[in-house]
């Protein structure tokens, strides 16, 4: 189920779209359009932009890339025969979710060009926070995996994916201002705690158990 979801996203538009989205917006804002993220603008070798901006982009990014990850199949009537597989739904869901948690990792993977390129022009050069980069990009893998469980979560809901992607959006966004936020302004300070990786991790995995329970439901009836 893995290899086949990773097949599907690279054998379509949807995994280049995505990640050049990202990419694109994360290289403009911090170093084309003025302001507060501009790397140039702001005369510091630090590259905080990248991870203030991120999680709002994943808000919609994370939603985007889970939405049809059941709503397609239950349309088609394909998802009932995949049940008739000897394939156990906890292996399709997870197979699933890490499949476009991948997706989202190798999308980050091009970020270190930032990285590089800040501390090639620090006077010294090399003179950049790596604890902080380090702590702040562990943050911003465990906040994309909670992301997509939740993204994952919602897609269980409804056969409509702009439905399960609203609610995606809305439900990433809700938790993120009220729950996730402090956790991963703690990573940012480069200070790795026991605490914050748990605390995303249970989140991750409560929404993924939650996703079984809500397909064996809908499977069952």
């Amino acid at each position: 189920m893995y290899r086949k979801e990773l097949t599907y996203y690279f054998s379509t538009p949807i995994a280049y779209i995505v990640i050049g989205l990202y990419l694109l917006a994360i290289s403009l804002f911090l170093w084309v359009i003025p302001g507060q993220w501009n790397i140039i603008d702001s005369g510091y070798a630090q590259v905080d932009g990248l991870f203030q901006l991120s999680p709002w982009l994943f808000m919609l990014l994370c939603p985007a890339l889970t939405m049809r990850l059941f709503s397609e199949e239950r349309q088609s009537g394909i998802w009932d025969l995949i049940r008739t597989k000897p394939v156990s739904l906890t292996r399709i869901v997870l197979g699933k979710y890490f499949a476009a948690w991948t997706l989202v990792l190798i999308g980050l993977l091009p970020c270190f060009i930032h990285y590089f390129v800040v501390a090639y022009m620090a006077e010294p050069m090399g003179n950049l926070d790596s604890g902080a980069f380090m702590g702040s990009f562990i943050g911003l893998i465990l906040l994309s995996g909670t992301f997509m469980a939740i993204g994952l979560l919602c897609a269980t809901f409804s056969k409509s994916q702009i439905v399960c992607f609203i609610c995606g959006a809305l439900v990433c966004f809700i938790l993120y201002w009220v729950l996730l936020q402090d956790h991963y302004s703690s990573l940012s300070r480069g200070v790795l705690d026991l605490r914050d990786v748990v605390f995303f991790a249970s989140i991750a995995v409560i929404a993924i158990v939650a996703s079984i329970f809500t397909l064996d439901k809908l499977t069952r009836k």
